[in-house]
């Protein structure tokens, strides 16, 4: 079932030449960002050029618009199981108990359906028939489906039924060209409203439930289902052209799982299905498309770039270009197009680990390649003896009032002033990648393979993390509430006693954190992942910047964020920001100032400055 691929002949389309191929297409990205739990059922969604909304269980409704993902009120807690507008102030929703709503643009309310008796309940009335699929035309029409053969029609004011001729449960309904409709559902059901608006049940010759149709053009259709066999004691799927006269099933040796949904992308026609089913058409060929899920799939949302989302159960929603939502961010405003940031001579070539501001003395740091540290002294940077021959990747002070510079093979230094002295040695290959100290006696330190020390007033003892994974990062509240973040979204989170995972809902590297408080903290990492802990949950931002991002540090007023290729994000208190810094050198580390006056290094030595004016 997972293996199997189809020819499909585009001159042949119409006259059922089909062969095998063994091609299978590069997979779809998960999209990170939308609060959604285990629990959670995805239905469909829509698009525009201003955002995406996806519908599903218990009335969720959530809107995407290039920033953020965020729920929006929904009138009725049912399955939202379709949608369709002309535009999203025409936009409508169907789902159980008969539920339509419309949005206006701004607010969703509810037209139909949901009738509850004295007890609260959904009694057994025709308004509450459970509806699962919506099309319409570009003057406004609308037509829903669902149990029982319901054909509703929205003629612009009210909503009617119409007449189905059949019992049969329907679950699809698309417009074709001409301005024609097909509805399919159980049983082989198709049925076809010609111009005088009657409905025509069309000889199908197939008992596949259908669920989800595709208008090819002039009186044609793709319809896709499945059938229960009992032999393989599970659903299989179906894929059937209609040409206008008869029906052909394509591919009878294929063992799909069953169909949910069929759409229309720039790479080609998609379908999905059971167990994370995607099948790409395109180019006369039916391959498998690698998903990345076991979910089941019951939505596709064409997006305006030709680009398209599948969402479905335990609030799978996938995207099938990593670059796609890229299209809804806003665009920078004419007064953020000169650099926000300015560049300061740092007097070295070398590559730069770490910045820190000293919070007790508001000294500013840098360390990097080849024992590098320097210091920012009225107004210049100047370097300070090398802390030993290797990297240094990060600095702290010192117990005694010193500084430390702790780096490769997990080696710590310690400065008094005038000269360096070894202050600690794990003798391991094995680099400290952050430091983070509480008081005058607090010091944790983490790195590679899970590394964390942790230096509590005498000596420097190695803790047990519960992870192998590399820690990149650290932040804490104070020394019974720290977070350490790394590989593969690894989160830990320390309570004073033992070291415990914390999941902050990806997969992709992180590379530092950094929070206000405990119910206010940030995380960054690879391919411009940002994450937000609430003090409830972590929701994950869609990323604004296609470099990973290596540094994140903040104030009272914003957040700021900066990585690779010269990329910065600022958040404002309400939304992420690209900034243009005027540099292509990857910034490895960020710190801010006293005065709010950001800073940022990385490689060449680079060094970057962004004034709070």
């Amino acid at each position: 079932m997972d293996g199997t691929q189809e020819t499909l002949s585009r001159r042949g389309l119409f006259r059922g030449q089909f062969g095998a191929t063994s091609q299978t297409e590069e997979g779809w990205y998960s999209v990170e960002g939308i609060a959604a739990g285990p629990g959670d059922v995805f239905w469909d969604g829509w698009a525009d050029e201003q955002g995406v909304f996806v519908t599903g269980d218990d009335g969720v409704i959530f809107h995407f618009d290039g920033s953020d993902w965020t729920r929006l009120q929904c009138p009725a807690p049912v399955p939202i199981h379709a949608l369709w507008g002309t535009d999203r102030s025409n936009l409508w929703a169907v789902g159980w108990m008969g539920l339509i709503l419309r949005f206006d643009g701004e607010t969703w309310h509810q037209d139909r359906g949901c009738v509850v008796d004295t007890s609260g309940k959904y009694p057994s009335v025709p308004d509450n028939t459970p509806l699962f699929d919506i099309c319409g035309l570009e003057d406004g029409r609308a037509w829903a489906v669902g149990d029982r053969g319901t054909i509703l029609h929205f003629d612009g004011t009210d909503w009617q039924s119409e007449d189905s001729g059949t019992r049969a449960h329907l679950r699809s309904v698309i417009a074709l060209s001409g301005g024609q409709l097909l509805a399919s559902g159980g049983d082989g059901t198709v049925l076809l409203r010609g111009d005088g608006g009657d409905w025509q049940k069309l000889d199908s010759a197939v008992s596949s439930n259908f669920t989800a149709a595709l208008a090819l053009g002039d009186r044609s259709a793709l319809l896709v289902g499945g059938r229960y066999f009992v032999d393989a004691n599970g659903f299989r799927g179906d894929v059937v052209l209609w040409n206008g006269d008869t029906f052909e099933t394509l591919f009878p040796s294929a063992q799909f799982s069953r169909f949910r949904e069929i759409g229309r992308t720039e790479k080609g026609i998609i379908t999905l299905g059971d167990a994370g089913q995607i099948h790409l058409i395109r180019e006369g060929e039916v391959a498998r498309v690698q998903s990345g899920t076991s979910h089941d799939l019951l939505g596709l949302v064409c997006l305006p770039t030709g680009e398209a989302l599948a969402v479905g159960d335990f609030g799978t929603v996938l995207v099938g270009d990593a670059e796609a939502l890229e299209c809804f961010a806003p665009a920078i405003a004419a007064g953020e197009v000169a650099p926000n940031w300015t560049p300061q001579e740092s007097g070295t070539d070398r590559q730069l680990w770490g910045i820190w501001c000293d919070p007790e003395e508001g000294a500013l740091y840098a360390c990097g390649e080849e024992g590098t540290v320097l210091i920012r002294d009225r107004g210049q940077w100047e370097a300070l003896p090398p802390a030993g021959d290797l990297g240094i990747h990060d600095l702290t002070r010192a117990p005694d009032g010193g500084l430390l510079a702790a780096g490769q093979l997990g080696e710590i230094h310690h400065f008094d002033g005038s000269s360096w002295r070894k202050h600690f040695d794990l003798f391991m290959d094995v680099t400290i990648l952050s430091l983070w100290k509480h008081g005058t006696d607090q010091i944790f330190a983490a790195g590679d393979e899970g590394l964390v020390l942790h230096w509590a007033g005498d000596s420097w003892e190695r803790m047990p993390s519960g992870t192998k994974s590399a820690l990149y990062g650290l932040w804490g509240m104070d020394a019974e509430h720290l977070l350490a973040v790394g590989d593969f979204g690894q989160v830990m989170r320390w309570n004073g006693t033992r070291w415990d995972e914390f999941n902050a809902g990806t997969e992709h590297f992180l590379f530092d954190v950094w929070g206000r408080a405990l119910d206010d903290i940030f995380i960054v990492g690879l391919s411009g992942t940002i994450g937000h802990f609430d003090g409830k949950r972590w929701q994950i931002t869609p990323a604004r910047a296609r470099s990973d991002l290596l540094a994140v540090t903040g104030t009272e007023h914003d957040v700021v964020a900066v990585g690779a290729a010269g990329v910065a994000a600022r958040h404002d208190g309400l939304r992420w920001h690209m900034e243009p810094t005027g540099s292509t050198a990857g910034l490895r580390a960020a710190t801010v100032d006293r005065d709010g006056r950001y800073y940022a290094a990385g490689d060449g030595g680079t060094i970057l400055i962004r004034d709070p004016s």
